[in-house]
């Protein structure tokens, strides 16, 4: 009830995307895990959550009525297989806590996919990326997938700007420079409008 297991991720990436659908005429659902940001534009509605069930049942609801999906929340991979009711105090020596695997939503969404529907989802990756971000796109029956690495200076958790590559099936990778959240919004909109 007090401590949890989190990351680093701002939601800053997730709402500059919501943003600029909204700003292009989009009716956009909003699902968010707890963060300071708020919406500027209409069009937009949100849904809080605070944790990785909780988003799994929200974005279960939302998907099978949207033309486009973009998953750029960094879910939570594991959680604790047994939480404690009561304040874990601090005692001499290690604390083991045992986890065990969160629902992959992203997963769900592209064996569960409507016809039609235009499934987006993002990797960040430490290593192998461009790898590791291919076998996502085809694992998880993605359309495009939003690659990036906290290896480029000013990309990744809790910076205003992002550098990624977007990736298609079949496609060449398309690199983009180092640019504003919202002007790397712009570009994957870009890319999703192709395709729609």
């Amino acid at each position: 009830p007090v401590r949890y297991i989190g990351n680093r991720s701002s939601g800053k990436m997730g709402f500059a995307l919501a943003e600029e659908a909204a700003n292009r005429g989009a009716i956009v659902q909003l699902v968010t895990g707890p963060v300071s940001l708020r919406t500027e534009r209409s069009g937009i509605e949100r849904t809080d959550v605070s944790s990785a069930a909780e988003m799994a049942d929200a974005c279960k609801q939302c998907s099978p009525h949207s033309d486009v999906v973009i998953m750029s929340a960094a879910v939570a991979d594991y959680r604790p297989a047994a939480p404690a009711e009561n304040k874990i105090k601090k005692k001499d020596g290690a604390l083991e806590i045992t986890l065990e695997a969160t629902e992959d939503v992203l997963a769900w969404m592209g064996k569960n996919k409507p016809n039609g529907q235009l499934l987006v989802g993002f990797a960040l990756e430490t290593n192998d990326a461009l790898a590791n971000a291919q076998g996502k796109l085809e694992r998880k029956n993605l359309d495009l997938i939003v690659l990036n690495t906290l290896a480029d200076a000013g990309a990744g958790f809790g910076h205003d700007t992002n550098k990624v590559s977007i990736i298609g099936k079949g496609t060449k990778v398309d690199a983009l420079p180092l640019l504003s959240k919202s002007d790397t919004a712009r570009a994957i909109l870009d890319h999703i409008e192709t395709l729609l």
